[in-house]
């Protein structure tokens, strides 16, 4: 599933396409793994992102949510602890970092299709995650989204 058209309009008005902000997704991806496991200053991270990673980018999403989870992750992980089976800590750190990306975007990206967000977390599972955590990733967040997309969650039936 993709959003509605081949590009999107970043926070700066400017029309990103959506091959550019799904890279971006990847890399919020990656560096939440890389802070989830050093524990290092995520401006620290986000300045190596910049500085290793060449091609074509959405920089302004990349840095907004990158920015926003290690600052909202205890809220953020709140609203994924009663969907879980098991205990947060014993989740698997690419599995922890979708779905704290996830449920952000769930909860502060409503320019998102919910169905868009969900999609593009499984998509990454399937690419980096453990062999089912595609089903664990689009369970947790299937069962999330009527909680923070109320409106649009009822309007698919």
């Amino acid at each position: 599933m993709s959003d509605a058209s081949n590009s999107k309009k970043s926070d700066s008005g400017k029309r990103v396409p959506l091959a550019n902000r799904r890279k971006a997704r990847k890399l919020i991806m990656q560096a939440t793994y890389q802070w989830l496991l050093s524990g290092n200053d995520p401006l620290d991270i986000a300045k190596q992102f910049h500085e290793d990673t060449h091609g074509k980018i959405d920089w302004d999403y990349f840095d907004e949510i990158f920015a926003e989870i290690p600052k909202r992750a205890d809220d953020l992980e709140a609203l994924i602890l009663p969907l879980l089976d098991r205990k947060s800590e014993s989740l698997d750190p690419i599995e922890k970092s979708l779905l704290l990306l996830g449920s952000y975007e769930l909860q502060h990206r409503i320019d998102i299709p919910y169905r868009v967000v969900i999609n593009e977390c499984i998509e990454l599972a399937k690419t980096f995650g453990a062999t089912d955590s595609h089903k664990y990733i689009n369970g947790v967040l299937d069962k999330l989204a009527p909680t923070l997309r109320v409106a649009e969650t009822q309007a698919k039936s």
